[in-house]
């Protein structure tokens, strides 16, 4: 399924790749070794991923979706194909830091959700 492109929060359309290709730089800076483990389509999938998380957390937020359940299927994924689960919360955290620098108030409800989806993974 490709990407989602965009959400809508409080009325506001949100352009996600942005704010993906954001958390993917933060992301391989502290995992400069996923770009050698997963080669170059780590930074699609990374962006992929992450825009996918942001949508999850836009759509709960506006009440349209379960962010807790969408996270519990990608970790069951991951878990699958042997990715470190540490690696999936930390992105979330680094995608809570973006969407509450960026999307000002309203991304702190964000950043919350995406938080609470981070400790998630790390007690499944």
């Amino acid at each position: 399924m490709p990407a989602p492109e965009t959400a809508t929060l409080s009325g506001r359309r949100i352009a996600l790749r942005p704010l993906a290709e954001a958390v993917a730089d933060r992301y391989f800076q502290q995992f400069p070794d996923d770009l050698k483990r997963y080669g170059e389509p780590a930074r699609a999938w990374e962006i992929h991923d992450t825009s996918h998380c942001l949508y999850w957390a836009i759509l709960d937020a506006e009440g349209l979706a379960n962010l807790g359940h969408e996270i519990g299927w990608l970790t069951t994924v991951l878990r699958s194909r042997q990715f470190p689960l540490e690696h999936l919360a930390r992105n979330l955290e680094l995608a809570a830091d973006v969407a509450e620098e960026r999307l000002s108030e309203s991304g702190r409800a964000i950043g919350s959700r995406l938080r609470t989806s981070a400790a998630q993974v790390r007690h499944s």
